[in-house]
């Protein structure tokens, strides 16, 4: 049964950097395209980036140019490098595979 560890969230300044990673496992991680998603407080979760088995991406306007998905298949690990963070980048942060959720983990982006 596939198993998706979320961490990497914590406290950041606005316009400061944080890299989220998700280890997975009981898959074989490098068959599976890969999202992260988001939730703030009250909303609904919105999709945030995604990465193919092949390696093609792709963000959601909100977070272009300043975000950078990867994947690490030797490590099955997804990564999310977030730079020029914002407050309304304030989330609690998901990797998703097909139906599959790890628990998250909260970046706060304080201003």
């Amino acid at each position: 049964q596939a198993q998706l560890v979320e961490s990497g969230g914590g406290l950041v300044q606005s316009g400061g950097s944080q890299r989220l990673s998700c280890l997975v496992s009981g898959i074989d991680f490098s068959r599976y395209a890969m999202s992260w998603y988001r939730q703030a407080p009250g909303k609904k979760r919105e999709w945030v980036a995604g990465i193919t088995s092949g390696g093609k991406i792709i963000y959601s306007d909100s977070v272009e140019s300043r975000f950078t998905v990867s994947r690490d298949n030797e490590r099955s690990t997804l990564y999310l490098q977030m730079n020029n963070l914002k407050p309304e980048d304030t989330a609690v942060y998901y990797c998703n595979y097909n139906d599959v959720w790890g628990q998250g983990t909260q970046v706060t982006v304080l201003s």
